[in-house]
């Protein structure tokens, strides 16, 4: 689903050329309902299954944005001399990237490209966030995020984000702190890189976020398209890349590629 930071986050979800505003659907009963095609993503062919949410198996072997260093950016495959595409992770790779905060299902570190702020932490249900580092490339951010993954974590407990928001905490307070019990590792990571290619963000700009949400579910049962190509219910929110009806979950993202019809039953 397409996103926009506003008051409440506004949802629009892609079906063919037309992006259905989400929002407007809220407290209404859906039906989504999947045809039993999928077109992967990046090459636009027919597959009976998809891979790393939405390529087909060539594109998922083929293409560098579906190889593990982009899970694990600290085992990047440029930086080792094994790109799949040395071209495209110079385009996504070699650029600036953001080691940010974020309060999801508790305080959380991530990384992301800095063209994806607040997307990314839109997508991932968060209700607070901060960036901290501003770093040269996404090796780099991802060697930052390894230090500070033994201090605090690193995933979302998606079930307890979806249940409700997490309480507020003091996202610059918890920053500082983190700083500096990471001291040692930072500084290695400056003397290896160079003072400028891992910049310190103090004090910056917290992004606070809200969601359309009317009722959180007190359970979470997740819908699988494969399984039943049928979901009803109402919605009740949407939150991350979740719509949330009174029936179960469903995680939008995960489908990406697949062709679906949305019909309002009421």
């Amino acid at each position: 689903m397409k996103t926009e930071l506003a008051e409440q986050v506004q949802y629009k979800l892609p079906l063919g050329d037309t992006k259905l505003p989400m929002n407007d659907l809220l407290g209404k009963t859906l039906s989504l309902s999947y045809a039993g095609q999928i077109n992967c993503i990046a090459c636009d062919r027919k597959t009976n299954k998809s891979f790393s949410q939405g390529f087909c198996y060539p594109c998922f072997k083929r293409l560098a944005q579906c190889d593990s260093c982009i899970v694990s950016p600290e085992k990047c495959h440029y930086d080792a001399g094994t790109c799949r595409e040395p071209a495209w992770g110079e385009e996504n790779c070699l650029i600036d990237h953001i080691v940010y905060l974020s309060n999801t299902s508790g305080v959380k570190v991530g990384i992301t490209r800095h063209s994806q702020v607040p997307t990314r932490w839109m997508d991932q249900g968060a209700t607070q966030a901060q960036p901290i580092f501003r770093v040269s490339t996404r090796l780099q951010s991802g060697l930052v995020e390894t230090a500070f993954k033994s201090h605090v974590a690193d995933k979302t407990s998606w079930q307890a984000m979806l249940k409700g928001d997490a309480e507020p905490v003091d996202l610059e307070q918890r920053r500082q702190q983190l700083t500096a019990d990471c001291a040692a590792e930072l500084a290695q990571l400056r003397e290896r890189y160079g003072l400028q290619a891992i910049t310190e963000l103090e004090g910056a700009e917290e992004t606070r976020i809200s969601y359309p949400v009317l009722e959180h579910p007190s359970k979470v049962k997740s819908f699988n398209l494969d399984k039943a190509p049928l979901v009803e219910g109402t919605l009740q929110g949407i939150k991350g890349q979740y719509l949330i009806f009174d029936t179960g979950v469903i995680n939008m993202r995960k489908y990406a590629g697949y062709h679906l019809e949305v019909a309002q039953i009421d």
